[in-house]
């Protein structure tokens, strides 16, 4: 089940600012019959809904990860830049996905995509800490001291302060890190805070997904299972 305004916007009857006037203008009708409250729980496999005497058909959801290589920036467009739009077949782009969140142009990994507005910002929201695991080559070697610094919460030299982060040292200049929040260029920021400079960033995972095995500059679908999974994990 799900809102009526939610289903029509998805449907691309319009935007959620012009719903409102939408239905209340008596356009939209379920099983032939107006209805003009946007809230109401309506099933799209069950309920037959028309706008203007059409039936509209929801839209799936769809989320698929890349696995990001360097060269490309985190943005729907770019004048400058190339996008990691740029790596996504046409049946994607077709379906008006968006990245969620972002990875710098220089670093690599995992990165999401959906065309589900809500499923996007609360993945991205700092009040839900999704966590977010980066394998990180750097100078020097990690001590105990750096450690409990970002366990601590690090306060970046502009004053930017960090929620707690885990830094885990697994060889000579090499640590894993995780954040639950996207601040701009965060762990390379943390990192140079402790006199550490990364040359090497990739997200291996984020929530419940991990990158696996999928090729950089690939992408795919995620399973029905994996997107359950996710929600499930976001309703949390």
């Amino acid at each position: 089940m799900e809102r009526l305004d939610k289903f029509l916007c998805d449907a691309g009857a319009g935007t959620r600012s012009q719903m409102k006037q939408i239905l209340k203008s008596g356009r939209v009708t379920v099983d032939g019959i107006v209805e003009r409250d946007g809230s109401r729980k309506i099933d799209p496999a069950v309920h037959r809904i028309s706008l203007d005497d059409t039936e509209l058909r929801g839209r799936c959801m769809l989320v698929a990860m890349l696995n990001k290589p360097a060269g490309f920036v985190t943005a729907t467009q770019d004048r400058q830049e190339r996008t990691v739009m740029e790596l996504l077949p046409k049946e994607l782009l077709a379906q008006d996905v968006k990245p969620v969140g972002r990875l710098d142009k220089a670093t690599e990994g995992l990165l999401l995509f959906t065309n589900d507005g809500d499923l996007l910002h609360r993945l991205i929201s700092p009040r839900k800490e999704v966590p977010k695991v980066y394998y990180a080559r750097h100078e020097g070697t990690a001590t105990g001291e750096d450690v409990e610094a970002f366990a601590a919460g690090l306060t970046l030299g502009d004053g930017t302060k960090c929620l707690p982060a885990v830094l885990e040292p697994v060889g000579t200049g090499e640590s894993l890190v995780t954040v639950c929040e996207g601040k701009y260029h965060q762990v390379r920021r943390m990192m140079a805070a402790r006199n550490m400079p990364v040359t090497y960033l990739e997200r291996q995972k984020e929530g419940p997904l991990s990158l696996g095995e999928l090729p950089r500059g690939q992408v795919r679908l995620l399973t029905a299972e994996e997107v359950e999974m996710l929600q499930s994990y976001m309703a949390k």
